[in-house]
């Protein structure tokens, strides 16, 4: 059995080809998912602290589980250490023997990024010149790559942070000019795709802001009290979502203005597997506001697993 560590993932993946590979993956009969979420009660301990397990079966073919720990006040921390950290393990689909463990922590980030790319890449605009990047965490500078991939046309780069020191360690980590904005709803009103991964419970994207055509990646709440957009946004926009079935019913974005009456399940046009099968049609005109929420699930860390396992065993 081998270990994979971080830095053997991050020299083997690459944003084009693993967006290709979930592509291709959502072509095929969902696998089936499980997860999990252990939190400790309201008010003992801060928000979005948890302990999730996703496991995954593409029967005959593969299967993994990822234990992941989410601490959100690492953040805070000077020493580097991640918000979440995790580990992977992937087993055989035929004999079920472990094959390759790895670091859960550079998965997470690898397929989290690539998730938003694809959904950019099928949702927003062909010609998309400014992309804003809310929060800078360690998922911003991949969530940057992901998306200039996906749409290599993006001129202009801003980012945004409570803390903008923060955001000069995004710009170190990438080779590209980047702006450092300070007024959010300003950069909200000029930019044609939002990409978004905060702790955030109170929503920074305002829909009263949105430019006509533009595309929001939401991707940082994971909970029912997190929130990243609000509800204008929601009654603005054309939803999608990345797993029906792993995101529906389980975080903010989507639980609050459903429970307000603002959105229903009618109003949530489809998920990936939708999209990459022709049942859903998704952007329908230059005008269209589109919102990807990206909850993660299990499938998206097997289907990474799977490929940088390709990758790794290739002549």
């Amino acid at each position: 059995m081998q270990f994979i560590d971080a830095d053997t993932v991050h020299s083997s993946l690459n944003y084009p080809d693993l967006m290709d590979a979930f592509e291709l993956a959502h072509r095929q009969e969902p696998p089936r998912i499980e997860r999990s979420l252990l939190a400790p009660p309201p008010g003992t301990r801060p928000d979005g602290e948890g302990f999730l397990v996703h496991s995954c079966w593409a029967p005959g073919r593969a299967m993994g589980v990822k234990m992941a720990i989410a601490l959100p006040d690492n953040a805070k921390r000077d020493d580097g250490i991640p918000s979440v950290q995790a580990v992977y393990q992937l087993f055989d689909g035929e004999t079920g023997s472990p094959s390759m463990t790895i670091d859960g922590t550079a998965l997470t980030l690898w397929k989290t990024a690539a998730d938003s790319g694809l959904g950019s890449r099928l949702l927003s605009r062909d010609d998309a010149k400014a992309l804003l990047m809310i929060g800078a965490g360690a998922l911003a500078p991949h969530l940057i790559k992901a998306h200039l991939a996906a749409r290599p046309g993006l001129e202009r780069i801003l980012i945004w942070n409570r803390t903008q020191s923060r955001c000069e360690t995004v710009l170190a980590q990438l080779d590209t000019d980047i702006e450092i904005v300070e007024d959010l709803n300003a950069a909200v009103s000029e930019a044609d795709v939002i990409t978004v991964a905060t702790m955030a419970t109170v929503p920074l994207v305002l829909g009263r802001y949105l430019k006509p055509g533009a595309h929001v990646d939401l991707v940082g709440g994971y909970t029912p009290n997190m929130r990243e957009a609000d509800d204008e946004t929601m009654r603005r926009a054309q939803i999608y979502v990345n797993y029906r079935g792993a995101t529906i019913g389980e975080v903010g974005d989507l639980t609050q203005p459903m429970e307000a009456g603002v959105i229903g399940l009618g109003d949530i046009q489809g998920d990936l597997f939708d999209l990459c099968n022709g049942r859903a049609k998704g952007r329908l005109s230059a005008d269209e506001i589109t919102v990807y929420k990206n909850g993660g699930g299990g499938h998206l860390d097997l289907f990474t697993a799977e490929h940088l396992a390709d990758c790794l065993n290739r002549p």
